[in-house]
């Protein structure tokens, strides 16, 4: 292993050194500073005679009598079933005060992609016990589904609802054979001190953090690490999943912060910026993260996604919330308005969407009537959303009386089936039983969506007549 004492210039995060030897891209790096501490980096660029490093621990302390040695290997993280109930940093070290990690394996964090060929259709529920996810946006195994908010919003405390509710209720034949475990990755990139200490909080006083791997980039964190944490947390999922046969649910939050890292990166290295300065690569670099989620045939695990991203002045048409959404199967939208209200969680079901919902619902995987509940309450709602702007222009009194019961649907809604708390954990029948009850405030002929067997099983009369008599009052 040779040692260079060759550094010509720093920038930012980055170090640029001569060599005498070729080097090989994403190639490990250690930095000797005269200090005698010892940083770790990785190659960006390698031309004939000169290297670009960045550094994880950021450039502070190097100077041109430090030393660069080259590992001659690529980033790896080291992976075991004993990473459950551990807090790692953004590069994979524990930072909870608990023994070192002895590895089964050290895997490439840039992972090997699956085969097309050998991917298995997503179509297995994920009950998160959220209804507007549940019931409208069903989440399903191997499916990549972000939620985009803003700032402010409390999208942090949805993340935590679904770490702690999430599980993969298994049917009865895998009852009766050996089911496979449930495991949540939550990787945080970028968030400040007091949102790591509440999602620690809540990990611990829940209990959830035995189930759990988390790893934790703070914001006063160099950037460069914020480029390697996803791909460690997709790395130890993969592990879990793929080798150990458990179901495992990816969180990360903020892939905001994780694009503002490619940026500075990207600014660092004088590259042509693409759209609003971003690297004209984020597009696929945001692929490779995204469609490292999947089920593979043959195997039991499965590795699911819900990326969190805080759209910059709430424009989901900036570069990273649209870059995204073309890569993943929908997207869950956390709403300005509706948190004003006091909505919790504060979920637009309108503009959310999930792809991939109806393959995974419906008669031997949730419940037979789950579509049709669905399809007939998205449409009852949108419809009342358009009588209430219609309302500020003319009033109430001008509206028909089936107008007023859409606009009792419309609030009975937000307030029954949406806002439920971050700490309540509603399963799916609840859920669709809520969904009855709203229905039923509907007269029997407007059901449109509902197949007529399900309208008589499941349509409330006695209810119908109350919620009227409710409305008026």
């Amino acid at each position: 292993m040779k040692e260079y004492q060759t550094i010509t210039e720093i920038s930012g995060p980055l170090v640029y050194a001569e060599v005498d030897e070729a080097i090989g891209y994403d190639e490990i790096v250690e930095i000797e500073t005269a200090q005698g501490d010892t940083l770790r980096g990785q190659v960006l660029e390698s031309s004939e005679g000169l290297v670009a490093i960045q550094v994880f621990e950021g450039t502070s302390g190097i100077d041109q009598n430090a030393s660069v040695r080259f590992l001659g290997e690529t980033m790896k993280m080291p992976v075991t079933e004993d990473l459950l109930g551990r807090v790692l940093d953004g590069s994979g070290r524990p930072i909870d005060g608990g023994p070192e990690i002895v590895p089964d394996e050290r895997q490439d964090i840039v992972g090997a992609a699956i085969n097309p060929y050998s991917r298995e259709y997503p179509e297995e529920f994920i009950e998160t016990g959220v209804s507007a996810i549940d019931g409208m946006n069903t989440l399903v195994r191997g499916q990549k589904l972000p939620i985009f908010s803003s700032s402010g919003q409390p999208h942090s405390e949805l993340a935590m609802q679904i770490a702690r509710q999430a599980s993969v209720p298994e049917d009865e034949s895998a009852e009766e054979e050996e089911s496979s475990e449930f495991a949540v990755i939550f990787g945080a990139m970028g968030i400040t001190q007091e949102e790591a200490n509440e999602f620690m909080q809540d990990f611990e006083r829940t209990g959830a953090l035995e189930r759990s791997v988390v790893f934790m980039n703070l914001a006063d964190d160099p950037a460069v690490e914020r480029t390697v944490t996803p791909r460690m947390v997709l790395t130890t999922a993969e592990y879990l999943a793929f080798e150990k046969d458990y179901h495992v649910l990816v969180i990360l939050t903020d892939m905001t912060n994780y694009c503002e890292a490619l940026r500075e990166i990207g600014a660092a290295r004088e590259e042509v910026p693409g759209r609003r300065g971003y690297p004209g690569y984020m597009y696929t670099d945001l692929a490779q993260l995204y469609e490292r989620a999947g089920r593979i045939e043959g195997r039991e695990g499965s590795v699911t996604q819900i990326p969190i991203l805080t759209m910059p002045g709430d424009d989901d048409t900036h570069p990273i919330p649209d870059l995204t959404g073309y890569i993943t199967e929908g997207q869950i939208y956390v709403d300005p308005d509706l948190n004003s209200q006091g909505l919790e969680p504060p979920v637009n079901v309108l503009p959310s969407l999930s792809r991939l919902m109806d393959d995974g619902i419906g008669e031997g995987l949730t419940r037979e009537d789950h579509g049709d509940v669905s399809d007939q309450m998205y449409a009852a709602y949108a419809e009342g959303e358009d009588l209430r702007d219609l309302v500020n222009i003319v009033g109430r009194e001008a509206l028909s009386e089936r107008d007023n019961k859409y606009l009792d649907f419309a609030d009975a809604f937000e307030t029954e089936f949406v806002d439920q708390g971050f700490d309540q954990n509603r399963d799916l029948e609840e859920t669709l039983e809520i969904g009855w009850d709203l229905l039923s405030m509907l007269p029997k002929e407007e059901l449109n969506r509902v197949d007529e067997e399900f309208i008589e099983t499941y349509y409330r009369e006695d209810d119908s007549e109350r919620q009227v008599v409710e409305a008026a009052d």
